[in-house]
């Protein structure tokens, strides 16, 4: 985190989701919540996530939260180095070149389903965008682009879709922490994303496939450009 004013922040809020975690008893709500910590910041690269601190935020038990923990590492979220415990990991860009090339395959992919999806949630990540550009809040433009690709994949309508698209999403957020502040990332994608939920309300949803695969494509090649050469 950097300062221990961050971390403790961090287990503030770990704190505020421990309902969830201990009506569950369950590592994978654990990791889950870990997980939505990560995509919304307050974990970043290269912390280091003590254990008796965290189980003791979240309710639960160290075992309980191990198995939390492993889950994360193998979904590259975390790292365990050897006697020293369990970090943020700080992702390569040949992560940030396979995020995207999941990303690719999944998004443009969902608009290509057929049936009469609902896109009002996708419309209104769009206008949230829009809003918080005009009123100049980086924050909000980013967390609604966010909103606007889980909204994508939501419309195929698959759990297991909306499952790792949250992964790739906190992946994503420990790649801007690397690249440079995501809400100065994000505003020139909200013209795009505009267009792209102007073409799936006229019902051209190939359309609207092809643009987001260049979206796609030309989002990588900004980060890369940004992107700290560690491989």
């Amino acid at each position: 985190m950097g300062t221990v004013h961050g971390f403790a922040e961090a287990l503030r809020a770990l704190e505020s989701s421990r309902p969830r975690v201990v009506l569950s008893s369950s590592s994978d709500r654990a990791a889950d919540v870990i997980r939505e910590h990560i995509a919304a910041g307050l974990f970043r690269p290269g912390a280091r996530l003590p254990e008796e601190p965290i189980a003791e935020s979240l309710g639960i038990s160290r075992n309980t939260l191990r198995e939390a923990l492993s889950q994360l590492i193998g979904e590259r979220l975390l790292d365990r180095i050897p006697n020293r415990g369990v970090f943020v990991r700080t992702p390569s860009v040949a992560d940030l070149r396979d995020i995207y090339r999941a990303r690719r395959v999944i998004e443009p992919g969902c608009l290509l389903l057929p049936g009469d999806a609902d896109i009002s949630d996708v419309v209104a990540a769009v206008a949230s965008g829009r809003a918080a550009l005009g009123a100049n809040d980086g924050d909000a433009v980013a967390s609604a682009n966010q909103r606007f690709h889980r909204s994508v994949v939501a419309l195929a309508g698959s759990p297991r879709l909306d499952m790792e698209m949250s992964r790739l999403l906190a992946e994503m957020r420990l790649v801007f922490f690397c690249a440079g502040p995501a809400e100065d990332f994000h505003r020139p994608y909200v013209e795009r994303n505009e267009e792209i939920a102007a073409a799936l309300a006229d019902g051209r949803g190939r359309a609207a496939a092809k643009l987001l695969d260049r979206y796609l494509v030309t989002a990588e090649k900004h980060l890369l450009s940004a992107y700290p050469q560690t491989d």
